[in-house]
């Protein structure tokens, strides 16, 4: 199973694919980008089994991630997504998560909200369940802000890895 394109003034919206490889393998690369997820440079490893786990989602779960490309010239800006990573995040995560992040040389155009509005009109109207959430880093402050003007608001502080990590809800 495949999910659905989304479109948006400046976006097109496509279910992750095994095309997708090589613009992930660079992002997992920018810093700008792993700074708030992971931290560090994924491997080429590490990023093949991230997409293997992105296209599983779709088939398993009828959701996923998209990739968000650019309508203009089809350049990579991100991915943005409902998912269930089974994370092991304390308190644990008892909604469908919503999460999202884009290139660095894309940040603070408003493109993530762009692409991030797009999906959950999609989780509102696709998805039987009363509401989503993300987790976020306390010092990532531009997806805070992002999340905060989606009408996300925190419900609990949590813990990610050892880390600490703020955990956002948001009603359909």
């Amino acid at each position: 199973m495949t999910g659905p394109i989304l479109t948006t003034d400046r976006l097109i919206l496509t279910p992750v694919a095994l095309s997708d490889f090589d613009d992930l393998a660079l992002i997992w690369h920018d810093e700008a980008f792993t700074r708030e997820t992971t931290g560090r440079a994924l491997s080429q490893e590490e990023v093949w089994l991230r997409l293997l786990r992105d296209l599983g989602h779709w088939s398993a779960l009828g959701c996923g991630n998209w990739s968000m490309r650019l309508k203009s010239d089809g350049a990579y800006v991100g991915s943005v997504g409902v998912l269930d990573y089974r994370r092991d995040v304390s308190p644990p995560l008892d909604a469908p998560e919503l999460g999202w992040g884009v290139r660095g040389v894309f940040q603070g155009h408003g493109l993530a909200r762009e692409g991030v509005e797009a999906v959950l009109a999609w989780a509102d109207t696709t998805l039987d369940v009363p509401r989503t959430v993300c987790m976020i880093g306390p010092g990532n402050l531009a997806s805070l802000r992002l999340a905060g003007r989606l009408g996300y608001v925190t419900y609990a502080e949590g813990t990610y890895h050892g880390e600490p990590t703020l955990l956002l809800e948001r009603a359909r």
